[in-house]
C-alpha cells in the first residue's frame, strides 16, 4: 500500500493565515492572532485530545478530530512549528512548544539548518533535519514503518512540500475571521485546483472544511 504525506486539520483564516508575524514563546501564533479563533472548532469536539469535561459535539467536526493519528507513522514539521528559537540553537535544555507529553506519538522530523542530538519525549522522538524535502520524506517513511506521514506545518513547510509536488492529500480548515497579514499558505483554494481535486464542506461550527486529494 502506497505511503501517503497528508496535511490534517491545517486551520487558516478565511483570508488564508495560519500564523501572525513575530513569532515568540509568549506568542506562538505571532501577533494578530487568536489562536482560540481558529481552534475553537477542535476543542469543542467530544474527541479533543485535551477535553477534560464530559461532552462535546459530534458529527463532522469531531470526526477529522478524531482522525488526525489515524494510520500516522511519522510527522515532518518546521522548526518554528517546534519553537521559536532562530538560527543556531541557544538552548539545548528548552524543548519545544509541546511539553512532556507531545501529541505526535511517533517520530517527528523538524526541519532545520541547525542539526541538534534527537531526543524522546514519553512516545514521541524528535529529529533534526538538514535536508531538501524528498530527503526528509524518505527518512520519514522508512520510519513510519508502512503508515503515512503527516506534514504538520507551517505554512512554509507545507508551501516547500506543495513546491515539491509531494503531497498527496489536504485538509485545510477554513476558520470564518479575517487576520489581514502573516504567513499565508494561499490567495484561493482555488490556486491548488491544478493539481488536486477539492471537495468544500460548511460545518455548522461556522467553519468550511477544505479536502484536496491528487488528480
Amino acid at each position: 500500500m502506497e505511503q501517503l504525506l497528508r496535511v490534517q486539520n491545517f486551520t487558516v483564516s478565511r483570508d488564508g493565515v495560519a500564523a501572525g508575524e513575530d513569532q515568540s514563546l509568549e506568542r506562538p501564533f505571532g501577533t494578530r492572532i487568536d489562536p482560540r479563533e481558529l481552534f475553537t472548532w477542535a476543542g469543542a469536539t467530544a474527541s479533543w485530545p485535551n477535553r477534560t469535561d464530559p461532552g462535546g459535539s459530534r458529527g463532522l467536526d469531531d470526526y477529522f478530530t478524531r482522525d488526525f493519528g489515524h494510520h500516522i507513522g511519522a510527522e515532518i514539521m518546521g522548526r518554528n512549528k517546534f519553537g521559536p528559537q532562530r538560527g543556531p540553537w541557544q538552548d539545548h535544555e528548552w524543548q519545544g512548544w509541546w511539553g512532556e507529553e507531545p501529541p505526535f506519538h511517533t517520530p517527528v522530523f523538524v526541519l532545520t539548518h541547525h542539526e541538534r542530538p534527537s531526543f524522546t519525549l514519553s512516545d514521541t522522538t524528535f529529529h533534526f533535519v538538514n535536508a531538501d524535502p524528498a530527503t526528509v520524506l524518505a527518512q520519514a517513511r522508512e520510519a513510519a514503518q508502512g503508515k503515512d506521514v503527516r506534514l504538520g506545518g507551517g505554512v512554509s513547510t507545507i508551501r516547500e512540500f506543495l513546491d515539491a509536488d509531494l503531497v498527496d492529500t489536504l485538509h485545510v480548515v477554513v476558520a470564518p475571521v479575517e487576520v489581514g497579514s502573516g504567513l499565508r499558505l494561499w490567495d484561493s483554494p482555488d490556486d491548488l485546483r491544478d493539481r488536486f481535486h477539492l471537495e468544500v464542506v460548511p460545518s455548522p461550527s461556522g467553519v468550511t472544511h477544505h479536502v484536496f486529494w491528487r488528480r
